[in-house]
Order: structure tokens, then C-alpha cells, then sequence
């Protein structure tokens, strides 16, 4: 029962919510200078769970296409194999999937009624987004490549801020750009090795698109598209100096990028860039979160 529950949430990736959402609570408490403890627990259990259902949504389409048959697992993609292994729990990963669904749509309407209308901005597309990547977005390149990054930057960040501050602004809004083209390419960089897979079940991204040559390419600019946000949030005073914080992530992106360039097509080197692109993800946005809140 463990197993079947856990596995499809792919528990130890769940750790990226957290720090997506403390960007958006470190622009609210730089903003407003308050933090309802209340409310920011309550926003990351709703994100938290938002997380676990579009993960066991993927989990539970993948084995009815069959792709989870095909795919080369790695230490950072190809699911968690637990389907494939358990059929027998492709219900109770669809129920894993549904009931925190159900969560984050309720924790949403609460702050609708705490906070107002505006927030269903951020709130339907998310809940949007959470259901439909696998067996739709999945298909099309563009929405493939920016989903991810619009669903933990934008739409989480951004609605963080809202319910903790009350508003949308700009700030908040600059420093979602962070996780939007972090998450893009966390996701990215994890498709070069399921091509194959990918083309039976047909599905379209990036790397069978162009091929994973040039997807790399679109991976070192999107490394360096996240940086110039951080940039240009502190160089139009829309983030505070502190958040330069982010930067010194710098130091891994270069050796990622690198790597995804030589090895794109030779997955078992590829892994190492791909470890070092998930410690990008996480720390950056912690590290400006810190920023926000010491500023």
C-alpha cells in the first residue's frame, strides 16, 4: 500500500514546491512586511499537493499509453517505475492523483473567498495545467517546454504573493521569470533520454523536435535567461540587491550547460548535468527567497 501510494507521488522530487513557494512568500514579506504563518502553511500544503496530483496524473498516463514500458529510467526521469512493476495499483495511483487535486482546488477556493476573485488568475489556469500536461500539453513543443516552468514560476509564485500580500505586483512577477525558465528547462533536460519512448506514445517536445543537440542549446539560454532576471529585477529596482543571492548558482549552471552540450547524446554522461540541474532549481529561488526576506 506504501508503495503504491509513495511511488506515483515521486515523493523525493516534491522538494521544488517548497522553494518556488517560499519565493513567492519572500516577494509578499518584501512587499507587505507581514506574514500570516496561517496562511503561508496553508498555501504550501495546497502547493505541495498540487505537486503530488500533476506528478501521479503523469504516473498513471504514462502506463495506460505504455510509455512506462519504453522509457530509460534514470535517476532523475522516466518515473518512478512502480506501475510498471504493481499494475495492480494503477487505480489507487489515479485516487493519488485525484484526492490532492481535490485539495488544492479547495485550499484555492478558500483564499477566492479570503482574498477575491483575481486570484482564480492564477488558480484555474494552474489547476489547468495540473491535469492536462500529460495527455495534451505533452504533444505540442512550445506548451511542453513552458508548462512546467509557467506552473512552479508564474502561477505558483505569482499566487503565493497574492494570498499572502493581497495583490498582484511586479516584483513578484520578475522573480517567478526565475523558476519559469529553471523548470522549463528541469523538465527539458530530463526528456533527452525518453525520446525514443516519447515518439511511440506521441508525444512532441523539444528533443524530437530539433534533436537534442540543439535542444541543449535552448537549455544553456534558458539557464541564462533565469540569471538575467535576477538581473534585471534588482537593475529596475523591482527586487532588492540581496536577491543577487540567486546568482551564485552561476557556479553550477556552467558545468550543467556544458555537459548537456557534449553528452546530449549520450545519456549515461548526460547524468551527471542533469543531478547538478535539480540543485539549480531548488537552491536559486531559496537563495532570493533569503534575500527577500533579509532586504
Amino acid at each position: 500500500m506504501q508503495k503504491a501510494i509513495l511511488g506515483p507521488m515521486r515523493v523525493p522530487f516534491l522538494i521544488l514546491t517548497p522553494a518556488c513557494v517560499l519565493l513567492g512568500m519572500g516577494t509578499a514579506v518584501w512587499a507587505s512586511g507581514t506574514l500570516s504563518l496561517f496562511h503561508g502553511v496553508l498555501t504550501l500544503i495546497g502547493a505541495v499537493s498540487a505537486h503530488i496530483s500533476v506528478n501521479a496524473f503523469n504516473e498513471y498516463f504514462d502506463f495506460k499509453s505504455g510509455l512506462d514500458f519504453h522509457t530509460r529510467r534514470t535517476p532523475f526521469s522516466g518515473g518512478s517505475g512502480t506501475l510498471p512493476a504493481h499494475p495492480e495499483f494503477a487505480g489507487r495511483a489515479l485516487v493519488t492523483a485525484v484526492l490532492p487535486f481535490g485539495i488544492t482546488a479547495a485550499i484555492g477556493l478558500f483564499f477566492v473567498w479570503v482574498r477575491g476573485w483575481a486570484l482564480l488568475l492564477t488558480g484555474i489556469p494552474g489547476l489547468f495545467l495540473l491535469y492536462s500536461y500529460t495527455p495534451w500539453i505533452a504533444r505540442h513543443p512550445i506548451g511542453c517546454l513552458i508548462a512546467p516552468g509557467l506552473g512552479f514560476g508564474p502561477l505558483m509564485v505569482m499566487g503565493t504573493h497574492f494570498v499572502l500580500a493581497g495583490s498582484y505586483q511586479w516584483p513578484p512577477f520578475v522573480a517567478s521569470l526565475v523558476p519559469f525558465f529553471l523548470v522549463s528547462d528541469l523538465l527539458l533536460l530530463n526528456q533527452f533520454p525518453d525520446v525514443d519512448a516519447d515518439k511511440r506514445v506521441g508525444r512532441r517536445h523539444l528533443p524530437i523536435l530539433i534533436g537534442r543537440q540543439n535542444s541543449s542549446i535552448v537549455y544553456g539560454s534558458f539557464l541564462l535567461l533565469s540569471y538575467l532576471s535576477i538581473i534585471a529585477g534588482v537593475v529596475l529596482g523591482l527586487l532588492p540587491d540581496l536577491t543577487l543571492l540567486g546568482l551564485m548558482t552561476a557556479v553550477l549552471a556552467l558545468p550543467a550547460a556544458l555537459g548537456a552540450y557534449r553528452h546530449a547524446d549520450n545519456i549515461q554522461r548526460l547524468i551527471p548535468a542533469m543531478g547538478l540541474n535539480v540543485l539549480i532549481n531548488v537552491t536559486t529561488p531559496v537563495l532570493m527567497a533569503i534575500g527577500l526576506f533579509f532586504a
